[in-house]
């Protein structure tokens, strides 16, 4: 029991920072491919998430194609970092290869149970 526990209160400390992004149809393909090779692998070897997922939105009410990218801070500090050091030129890298081709927005959760 004390291991799920330690676990548990592990997983309080830990901040979940979402990006949900919308993509126009006509370069979701393009796009996919390139989180999937480049832009994930990019953001994980910055050392400041312990893990990542990738999910689509299957009952999106907008137009064009909804994922959502999750990674996983361990702490504060690491976000902080990340958001200080890596993100202006990862988001940068984005917005200059599918430029008005989606919409996106962030946000940074903790977890809680």
């Amino acid at each position: 029991m004390g291991i799920i526990l330690n676990h548990s209160l592990y997983l309080c400390f830990m901040l979940l920072y979402n990006v949900t992004l919308i993509i126009e149809d006509a370069s979701e393909e393009a796009w996919l491919q390139w989180m999937q090779e480049e832009h994930i692998p990019e953001v994980m070897s910055t050392g400041m998430f312990v893990s990542n997922r990738l999910l689509k939105v299957i009952d999106s009410p907008n137009e064009g194609v909804t994922y959502c990218v999750q990674y996983v801070a361990q702490s504060q500090e690491d976000y902080d970092t990340y958001q200080e050091q890596f993100a202006p030129a990862l988001q940068e890298d984005l917005n200059n290869r599918f430029r008005d081709k989606f919409v996106a927005f962030r946000t940074l959760m903790e977890y809680v149970a």
